[in-house]
């Protein structure tokens, strides 16, 4: 699972981000018109919210993915 962070305070709603969310992680809310992170589960860690979103700093993407997940070969 990788580690986000949205901050309320550098985001201004543009929704950008959810736009360029391949596995619609990220969502509005809509009672804050801000952008937050639903499904941190389904993240595949290819920054493209992190990259698109134009306020520097807004949005932060772990560059590992949390926890490691041992295969069994």
């Amino acid at each position: 699972m990788a580690v986000h962070s949205i901050d309320e305070g550098l985001c201004t709603g543009c929704g950008i981000c959810v736009a360029s969310c391949p596995m619609d992680v990220i969502r509005m809310d809509q009672g804050k018109s801000k952008a937050v992170v639903k499904y941190v589960q389904d993240c595949m860690v290819c920054f493209n919210c992190e990259r698109d979103c134009p306020e520097e700093g807004a949005i932060y993407v772990s560059p590992e993915r949390a926890g490691y997940i041992p295969m069994p070969w």
